[in-house]
């Protein structure tokens, strides 16, 4: 539709709809008529019945303008009108949209036609060219560039991947439990030391556990005992003394549980 308009160069309102609708019938019944049987038949079925709902579309806002001139002229308060003045504005920007599509295309097709008639100069750069041009300053000597690229063409090491993280040594509960109650007993009888002093020196998280489980075992033999006042806060340990009825049984546990 905005094809057909602009190629009459005419006010939209001032179209004569019916040669515009000859025309445009005329054009899909080229297209109709010129459809194959083939796979892509129903997809140019389906274009041709695009093109004709937006020439419904814009033919229908242009009959609404035409309409609209033959009102008298006045100030615009109907909803009605202020929306098919709108519609006007957008019919315009569609073909000036329109317009500028094409004019760029061809500009397009112009800078085409020119560009095949050129070809690229293959040849060397002109002495004056070539004379504006820096001296190369390796800034090292032929000893320095012979190290560098030894070094550059040097096979590098295989990387080797450690396993070591993976399976981490054992820890023995019982070896832990022997070394707390050790600690314990240097500060005596009755002697308070917290949990983060015991662990201080562990070097992994694994040792923490070990070291935890062991004052567990002394604990329930009654070996030691706890002292937290409140939760989560600090965990005070204290040694019983020797004189303990179980801590002998304690160790035996601990040896049978864990190792």
């Amino acid at each position: 539709m905005l094809t057909l308009i602009s190629s009459r160069k005419l006010d939209v309102t001032e179209v004569a709809l019916h040669q515009v609708t000859d025309e445009f019938i005329a054009y899909t019944k080229a297209l109709t008529a010129a459809l194959s049987e083939d796979a892509t038949t129903k997809l140019r079925a389906d274009k041709i019945l695009d093109q004709t709902t937006e020439f419904l579309v814009v033919a229908a806002t242009l009959l609404d303008l035409k309409a609209a001139r033959l009102l008298p002229s006045g100030e615009m308060t109907d909803a009605e009108d202020l929306e098919l003045l709108e519609a006007r504005d957008l019919l315009f920007a569609r073909l000036l949209q329109y317009r500028a599509f094409k004019q760029v295309a061809e500009l397009f097709g112009e800078l085409e036609t020119v560009a095949l008639r050129r070809y690229p100069r293959s040849v060397g750069l002109e002495d004056r060219f070539a004379g504006l041009l820096p001296e190369v300053t390796l800034g090292v000597d032929a000893h320095e560039l012979a190290a560098i690229a030894a070094a550059a063409f040097r096979p590098r090491p295989v990387p080797k991947v450690g396993l070591d993280h993976l399976h981490s040594h054992a820890i023995s509960v019982a070896e832990q439990a022997a070394l707390v109650l050790e600690r314990l007993k240097l500060r005596g009888k009755g002697g308070w030391t917290t949990f983060g002093e015991l662990v201080a020196d562990c070097e992994a998280p694994i040792e923490i556990v070990a070291r935890f489980l062991a004052l567990l075992e002394l604990y329930r033999g009654k070996t030691i005992e706890f002292d937290q006042p409140d939760p989560l806060g600090p965990l005070s340990i204290s040694w019983v003394g020797d004189d303990a009825p179980d801590a002998q049984q304690a160790d035996l546990t601990i040896e049978e549980d864990y190792g």
